[in-house]
C-alpha cells in the first residue's frame, strides 16, 4: 500500500464517518421509530440507518468511484479498483434507537481480503478510532494500547447477544459459565465499539458470536493494531462463528474457553 493510498483511504474514511456521525446525532428525530427489521422483530433498521449508508457510499462514489462497497443496509458494488469499503452506517443500531449514546459509524477498507484502514465514530462520545495497517491505532490524536493481559480471574469481558432467541439462549449459558471466572462481564451493543474499548484498555477482552463483516472490520484492525490478537475458534479469524479480541496471554485462555463451552454454536 502507497503512502498515496493509505492517506486517501483514511482521509475519505474520516470524513465519511464525520459527516454521518454529526447527521446521524444531530438530526435524529424525538419520534423515531423503526423502519424495517431483518433476522427477527427485535433485529430493527432506522430510516436513519438507511439515510446514514447513502451519505457514506454518496462520498465514497465522488472520491473513488472505481471502489467496490459492501454495507450493512443493502449497499453492494463490486468495484474494478480491487479495493472494497465495508460500511456500518449506524453499530449499535437498538442504543441508537432507544437514545443510549452506544452507537457509532464504522468505515473500514479492504484491498484483496486484507483491511488497510479502519474507523470508528462515536458521535455521543466525542471520539474516533482509527488505524491503517502497520501504523498503529489512535483514538483521536492518541496512540493506544491494549492493557497488559491480567490474570484470567480479573479480566473484564466484552461481549453481545444476537437477535435470535436460541442463539441467545446459548450466549446466556456462556456468559453463566464465565462470570465467576472472570472480574465482570460487560455488554455494551455495539460490537466495534467494544472492539475499540480493547485496543484503548478499558476493556481486557471481547467475544461475540454472530457478527457480520460490517461489525467487525474497523474494529478488529484497530485492535490489532493496538496490540490485540484476534480470531474465531482456535486457528481461525474472525467470523460469524465468533469473534475473540484480547492481548496476548489472555487471547490464547479465553479462546480456549470459549471452545470448551461451545461458544460458536447455537446447540
Amino acid at each position: 500500500m502507497t503512502d498515496q493510498l493509505r492517506a486517501e483511504l483514511l482521509d475519505t474514511a474520516l470524513e465519511a464517518a464525520r459527516r454521518a456521525g454529526d447527521f446521524l446525532r444531530d438530526a435524529r428525530p424525538d419520534d423515531l421509530g423503526v423502519a424495517a427489521t431483518k433476522t427477527s422483530a427485535v433485529d430493527v433498521v432506522t430510516e436513519m440507518d438507511l439515510a446514514s449508508e447513502r451519505m457514506i457510499t454518496s462520498l465514497i462514489t465522488e472520491r473513488r468511484p472505481e471502489d467496490g462497497v459492501l454495507g450493512e443496509e443493502g449497499a453492494s458494488v463490486e468495484g474494478t479498483s480491487g479495493v472494497q469499503w465495508v460500511i456500518d452506517p449506524v453499530d449499535g443500531t437498538v442504543n441508537y434507537l432507544y437514545g443510549l449514546p452506544s452507537w457509532c459509524v464504522s468505515i473500514a477498507a479492504r484491498k484483496d481480503g486484507e483491511t488497510l484502514v479502519g474507523v470508528v465514530h462515536a458521535p455521543m462520545r466525542g471520539e474516533t478510532c482509527r488505524a491503517v495497517l502497520g501504523g498503529g491505532a489512535y483514538l483521536d490524536d492518541r496512540p493506544i494500547r491494549v492493557r497488559p493481559a491480567p490474570d484470567f480471574a480479573l479480566a473484564l469481558v466484552g461481549t453481545g447477544f444476537g437477535y435470535l432467541a436460541e442463539r441467545r439462549a446459548k450466549q446466556a449459558e456462556v456468559v453463566r459459565a464465565l462470570v465467576p471466572r472472570v472480574r465482570d462481564i460487560r455488554r455494551g451493543g455495539s460490537a466495534a465499539i467494544d472492539l475499540c474499548d480493547v485496543a484503548a484498555g478499558r476493556l481486557d477482552a471481547y467475544y461475540e458470536r454472530g457478527l457480520n463483516p460490517w461489525d467487525i472490520a474497523a474494529g478488529d484492525l484497530i485492535a490489532r493494531e493496538a496490540g490485540a490478537l484476534t480470531g474465531g475458534r482456535p486457528g481461525q479469524a474472525a467470523s460469524g462463528e465468533l469473534t475473540v479480541a484480547a492481548p496476548p496471554g489472555l487471547f490464547e485462555a479465553l479462546q480456549g474457553r470459549l471452545e470448551e463451552l461451545g461458544a460458536w454454536h447455537d446447540d
